[in-house]
């Protein structure tokens, strides 16, 4: 074999080799919460985060204006299943519209796993949602992990890694990755800020939709005449 396909053979194996164990650190890292949550060793950092974005002389109403309380609601809404499944679908399409199958199910099974763990971990961990202060959204299922959180980062985490593959500008690159983790943490801390979540049911989601999406790229990453354009300044 020649050199050079050996090396790129190489390149592209440890490649795939850092993915895999992201990936795995991200869900080791899920289920390292999930225990110290069970346990109770994260309830005293839990409340104290939580109160912490309350008003002192009244625990009942978050810090900031009315405006930055509607803005949170706003912000938190995007994390939603409504929302993860528009941008779901109008992905697929898009991507499907370009030629594009495998990124388009790629995006699909990455929602679809992250969605189906998420609903059996709150299952089989059935924490109660914070009874501190009132909830500032509507909640109908258990608390850990964030719903919210998991979906959003697998969803945007692997849209912005599906785009880039494609965009043969690296500047227009980082942009979709810096757009994609500034929402990621700003439903995130809208779930914290409005009530309805413990940090650690966040942090523990972040983990979660994480390594769904480091699994995305992996895949991607082996994915036969995916034909990713090379980079461009």
């Amino acid at each position: 074999m020649p050199t050079f396909l050996q090396q790129l053979l190489r390149r592209i194996e440890s490649r795939a080799l850092i993915l895999v164990i992201g990936a795995a650190g991200g869900f080791w890292a899920f289920f390292n919460i999930a225990s110290e949550m069970t346990e109770g060793e994260t309830q005293a950092i839990d409340k104290r985060i939580l109160l912490a974005l309350r008003n002192p002389a009244n625990p009942s109403e978050p810090i900031g204006s009315y405006s930055f309380q509607e803005a949170m609601r706003d912000v938190t809404a995007l994390g939603g299943v409504t929302v993860m499944t528009l941008v779901t679908i109008v992905g697929v399409l898009a991507f499907l519209m370009h030629g594009r199958r495998w990124h388009a199910a790629i995006l699909a099974g990455t929602v679809l796993l992250a969605d189906i763990s998420s609903e059996g971990l709150k299952n089989l961990y059935g924490r109660p949602r914070p009874a501190l202060v009132p909830h500032g959204a509507y909640v109908y299922s258990a608390s850990f992990p964030s719903g919210h959180s998991t979906l959003s980062a697998a969803t945007f985490l692997t849209l912005a890694t599906l785009i880039a593959s494609l965009e043969p500008n690296r500047g227009t690159k980082i942009m979709v990755y810096v757009l994609a983790v500034l929402l990621v943490l700003g439903i995130g801390v809208s779930r914290v800020y409005l009530g309805v979540h413990w940090p650690s049911d966040v942090l523990a989601g972040w983990c979660l939709g994480a390594a769904w999406a480091l699994a995305a790229w992996t895949v991607l990453s082996r994915c036969p005449g995916r034909q990713a354009l090379p980079d461009r300044d």
